[in-house]
């Protein structure tokens, strides 16, 4: 099935092997004058085809598209070389399927990767119930304003929404950038796109999904892509100098030896299949070699981009940071020491799921605390953890509810992006742990290297609180920084942002249309959302920066050995044409000799799947734990 597939899909590779098979045939055959015109006719529909394509793309402002390769065909059938116009066909025809081919098991990988977004909505028939009967699946774009859906733990929010009863935390830092998930009370809208905690909830559909935030920041995505330029392709730029070249030289031995056959055995040799081929061939190794390190490049175009690469943009929440919080400082009240204050918290936080309970548990683990069984335990929903441990009642959540059981409680003075979850322990206020989003391990080190390595600007462009912003940019090395942005208005700033090109790396759907209008946009795609991807040009499937490093360094060094091979080819064509023009080599050995020209510039275009090693080295990993998005943050406070 798979090669049926594929004659299907590049007919022309498909019709032009026929034609030449017919071709070889009818000259075995001794009938040279059927497969001259069987050969003319065929190679001169392609050049009408070549051409409409050609004027279609000039009309839209991109030029000098296949021009070597329509001079080449129109001159090798104008010298009867036709068995020569053939072969260009096939080559031009399989430098295109391979450039398809490449872009095709991108968004392949990417579609199995990325296509999380939800399809179906829970809708309850009899919205007067105060349970959960009744429900019924249905698709998204079905919904209706008014219908009362049900939202799982765990669950993307289909479309906008007004929480109907009691309250729920929510993960927005996908739509807004803000790191700490919120709590919101009955009555409050809830934004399609986000992610919900722990505990089941209803809400009222107040805008169809075509209105809902999540679709708006799609279509935005989508206007973004159509606005940008096209990128020529590299082999294009070579197209007319070396045609024009090569029928200099070939003028100059026709005129110099009087004799026509002499500008056929020149322009035998100055066939485009290298020039054609090379950096397909390149362009596809890289990609691949990029895949294997686990960065999705889509296409030719973004490899050379990336090479190129001036400046830098990037997210704040979830790109330079880890997105999920870790405890930065336990402060204990008088009476009771930091250790046990994290002791008896952590104790009390195993039995919740809260994302900030795994931030307590984490801290206690390293400072080698061994947890305390609870005999008894409970999470109150959006406010805390009650539990009696080693016969004392701790709890810890939300100040307003832990200053129910402890009057005394002192909410704590928090800088810039830190949450408090709060202590009490027996009905008397033990302490704070304060929580902050920090930066990646390797945020600094990348920047560094970006910088160090022909990145002339680097910037921040997040919808974050400027003082949180500035805080994480001054401990990773970025000194731009351009906070409390909307997603329009960092496609705005990406636009005038200088020197081009520019890379812009984000994580969330709120990035997805700076991604899409950037030179180059790279997603965060190990927890990053389907739009974020789908607008990106460069998915990093781990979930880490290092990604950054492996994909500048693979696009290069592919684009130098892309150049590398197509100098290679024009070189030696060059050369051979030169010694051509002595007549010292004629049509048939010449057209030999001139596959063994496209076979060396094919084998140094497969060195682009190797490499010097990439990456930093040794490269900061993410040391795992639970992502934002899956939990029920909501009981924390926020500062800053």
């Amino acid at each position: 099935m798979r090669p049926l597939r594929a004659v299907t899909r590049y007919p022309a590779i498909t019709a032009t092997a026929v034609v030449l098979a017919v071709v070889l045939v009818l000259l075995a055959n001794t009938e040279p004058v059927a497969a001259r015109w069987v050969a003319t006719a065929w190679v001169a529909g392609f050049v009408v085809w070549t051409l409409v394509g050609m004027v279609r793309d000039v009309l839209r402002g991109h030029v000098g598209l296949d021009v070597l390769a329509v001079v080449a065909m129109v001159a090798t059938l104008a010298v009867q070389e036709y068995v020569a116009s053939l072969v260009i066909v096939l080559m031009l025809a399989g430098g295109e399927a391979l450039e398809d081919f490449a872009a095709r098991r991108a968004r392949r990988d990417l579609t199995a990767l990325l296509d999380r977004s939800p399809r179906t909505a829970h809708v309850i028939d009899d919205p007067r119930s105060a349970g959960f009967d009744g429900v019924r699946d249905t698709e998204v774009d079905d919904v209706v304003v008014g219908d009362v859906l049900l939202v799982r733990p765990g669950e993307i929010v289909p479309v906008d929404g007004v929480l109907l009863d009691g309250g729920g935390t929510f993960d927005e830092s996908s739509l807004t950038g803000e790191s700490l998930p919120v709590g919101r009370e009955a009555g409050d809208e809830v934004l399609s796109g986000a992610v919900n905690g722990t505990r089941a909830v209803r809400l009222r559909a107040a805008r169809r999904s075509g209105d809902s935030q999540y679709q708006q920041i799609v279509a935005l995505v989508q206007q973004a892509q159509e606005s940008r330029a096209p990128v020529v392709r590299l082999a294009d730029r070579f197209a007319v100098p070396f045609t024009a070249v090569s029928l200099v030289l070939a003028g100059t031995a026709w005129t110099l030896s009087g004799d026509s056959t002499r500008f056929a055995e020149v322009l035998v040799l100055a066939t485009p299949c290298p020039l054609l081929i090379a950096a397909p061939v390149a362009f596809l190794s890289g990609l691949s070699r990029a895949a294997k390190l686990g960065v999705i490049m889509k296409g030719g175009t973004v490899v050379e981009q990336l090479a190129r690469l001036r400046s830098a943009a990037f997210d704040k929440t979830g790109t330079l940071t880890q997105g999920r919080p870790d405890l930065v400082a336990a402060r204990p009240a008088e009476g009771f020491a930091a250790d046990e204050l994290l002791l008896l918290a952590a104790s009390a936080e195993q039995y919740s799921s809260h994302v900030f309970a795994d931030s307590v548990r984490r801290a206690a683990a390293a400072r080698g605390l061994d947890l305390l069984a609870a005999d008894d335990a409970e999470e109150v929903a959006t406010n805390g953890v009650v539990a009696t441990v080693k016969g004392r009642r701790v709890v810890v959540g939300k100040p307003g509810y832990v200053r129910s059981v402890a009057p005394d409680t002192v909410v704590a003075e928090l800088g810039p992006g830190q949450a408090a979850a709060y202590v009490a322990v027996d009905g008397r206020f033990a302490g704070t742990l304060v929580l902050a989003d920090d930066p990646r391990p390797e945020s600094a080190a990348v920047v560094s290297w970006l910088r160090a390595n022909g990145v002339e600007h680097v910037t921040m462009l997040t919808g974050d609180a400027r003082g949180t912003a500035e805080s994480v940019a001054r401990q990773v090395g970025v000194d731009d920084v351009r906070a409390e942005l909307l997603p329009g208005e960092k496609v705005l700033i990406a636009a005038g942002l200088t020197p081009r090109p520019l890379m812009m790396v984000g994580d969330g759907v709120n990035d997805a249309p700076v991604l899409a209008a950037s030179d180059v946009g790279v997603a965060m795609g190990a927890r990053g959302a389907t739009a974020a991807g789908d607008a990106a040009d460069v998915v990093l499937l781990v979930d880490s920066l290092g990604g950054l490093v492996d994909a500048v360094s693979v696009g290069r060094h592919t684009l130098r050995t892309a150049l590398a091979a197509i100098w290679l080819g024009i070189g030696l064509s060059l050369a051979l044409m030169v010694v051509a023009m002595t007549g010292v080599i004629p049509a048939v050995t010449g057209a030999l000799v001139q596959e063994l020209v496209d076979l060396a510039t094919i084998l140094y275009a497969l060195r682009a799947l190797g490499g010097p090693p990439t990456g930093l080295a040794p490269r900061a990993a993410h040391d795992g734990g639970v992502p934002v998005g899956g939990e029920d943050p909501g009981r924390a406070a926020d500062g800053g």
